[in-house]
């Protein structure tokens, strides 16, 4: 009876330990936030759509399916969770006791003074219970780091998921832009080619000299050149989408020419607050800072005593026939208290505060990071819209200064140079064009990564 009330009584006290956590909870950084993110304050972000209704190219679509399933930074950070989640099971079992059974069997020979050898063997079996209490959070601490580095995981992993969306989109429209060149300048090259043929009769009619003639073949073989280079700049970029879907380098498909693809007129970017919550590399910051907090608590209980219960049951014999017949119990309690460790603790301590403070410092250029990349977002998209109507206009009048300086080549009224000019103009201003289109469509990508990519605040 004496026994069981001080089991009860110790187990009743361990209880009362087990309730007092060293409170140091983790509050956000004040950040101060502005007030809107571009001129307009909107109330919903075009970040809150899912990437499919943001790229409805099929082949693109594809293209990012496979990358988000078989990229191996992907496959990676997969890894890194199934990892973290087992690191912060061992850190939940720590709060736990540890149970454990152990069957043993021992023979042992003596021989004193010379004697014949004697034997002696002992049977055992035991169930031993071992429980650290938690009398200051120490071991919750320790798991509150344990979580916060789980999640950290996870939003590390999303973070990645929606750079690989915005890499494979940017890289597949740079790779329609590529085409789209070419095409122009296999175009230009047929214009050339022409260009030769009239010059060539012109010079043999007498109606030209030989310099136009020669500088119709020099313009020609420039224009040639331009073949083979943007054929291998095609080639690299098809690699790169290969190595971003986790494939080995092979011809990516392409279903739309450069100018079919749409872009929204207006963007809205939502809230400051937003932000915070939707894009996953601030989330992923907020965790790590959360981690360094709880293991601010780690150090700061490892400063007081630590108390272990232990306790067991068996039974013990000489004979294993007997074994049952001979049970025993135990139980004792050791106090560990640090006196005199040389600063050790208190150092580690101070250490882990640092170590607070730097991560507070990161989180805020996290943020500051992520308002500047949507702030020049946003500029982007505004201001190339702006240059492509620019160009556009530009071509429309550069392709009628052409026809109208072939016209006028054909009727002799101008030299053969000026219809080099006005050609030149020409294939400048679709190139033109077409890097701008280009750049609208990477724009549309970069400001829906800086708003957060589709991620949703989970409730």
């Amino acid at each position: 009876m004496k026994l069981n009330k001080l089991y009860t009584a110790i187990l009743l006290f361990a209880g009362i330990l087990t309730s007092c956590k060293v409170d140091k909870r983790y509050v956000r950084p004040q950040l101060h936030l502005p007030d809107s993110l571009a001129q307009h304050q909107d109330t919903v972000s075009f970040g809150d759509q899912d990437w499919e209704e943001i790229y409805t190219d099929s082949t693109l679509r594809n293209l990012i399916d496979r990358a988000l399933e078989h990229n191996k930074d992907m496959l990676i950070a997969a890894a890194r969770i199934k990892e973290m989640a087992a690191q912060k099971r061992i850190s939940t079992a720590a709060l736990l006791p540890d149970i454990k059974g152990e069957v043993t069997v021992e023979r042992e020979l003596e021989n004193h003074g010379g004697d014949a050898f004697r034997k002696s063997d002992t049977f055992e079996a035991q169930f031993l219970v071992s429980w650290e209490l938690d009398l200051w959070g120490n071991l919750r601490w320790a798991r509150s780091a344990s979580i916060a580095e789980y999640l950290q995981s996870i939003e590390a992993q999303r973070a990645l998921r929606m750079t690989i969306v915005a890499e494979v989109a940017q890289a597949y429209y740079e790779l329609v832009a590529l085409d789209t060149e070419l095409n122009i300048v296999k175009q230009t090259l047929k214009a050339r080619e022409e260009g030769v043929r009239l010059a060539r009769i012109r010079f043999e009619g007498g109606l030209t000299s030989e310099t136009s003639y020669r500088q119709a073949q020099v313009e020609l073989a420039r224009t040639a050149t331009l073949v083979p280079d943007l054929e291998r700049k095609i080639s690299l970029k098809e690699n790169d989408i290969a190595f971003l879907a986790g494939e080995y380098p092979n011809r990516i498909a392409r279903s739309r020419l450069l100018q079919e693809f749409n872009f929204p007129e207006t963007l809205p970017v939502g809230m400051p607050s937003t932000l915070l919550e939707r894009r996953p590399d601030i989330r992923q910051a907020e965790q790590k800072l959360i981690a360094a907090n709880a293991k601010v608590g780690v150090a700061y209980t490892n400063m007081f005593p630590r108390l272990a219960l232990t306790g067991g049951f068996g039974s013990e014999s000489t004979s294993l026939s007997e074994l049952l017949k001979s049970p025993y119990a135990v139980m004792e309690g050791a106090l560990l208290t640090p006196i005199f460790g040389w600063g050790k603790n208190r150092a580690a301590l101070k250490g882990k505060k640092a170590a607070y403070e730097a991560e507070i410092h990161s989180y805020e250029k996290t943020v500051l990071t992520a308002f500047k990349e949507t702030r020049n977002a946003i500029v982007n998209f505004n201001k190339i819209k702006e240059v492509y109507a620019l160009r556009a206009n530009l071509e429309r009048s550069a392709k009628s200064y052409m026809d109208l300086a072939q016209l006028q080549y054909i009727n002799g009224v101008i030299n053969y140079l000026d219809v080099l000019d006005a050609q030149r103009g020409y294939f400048d201003a679709q190139i033109g064009v077409s890097n701008a289109i280009r750049d609208e469509l990477i724009a549309v990508v970069n400001v829906y990564k800086a708003l957060g990519g589709g991620w949703q605040v989970e409730k």
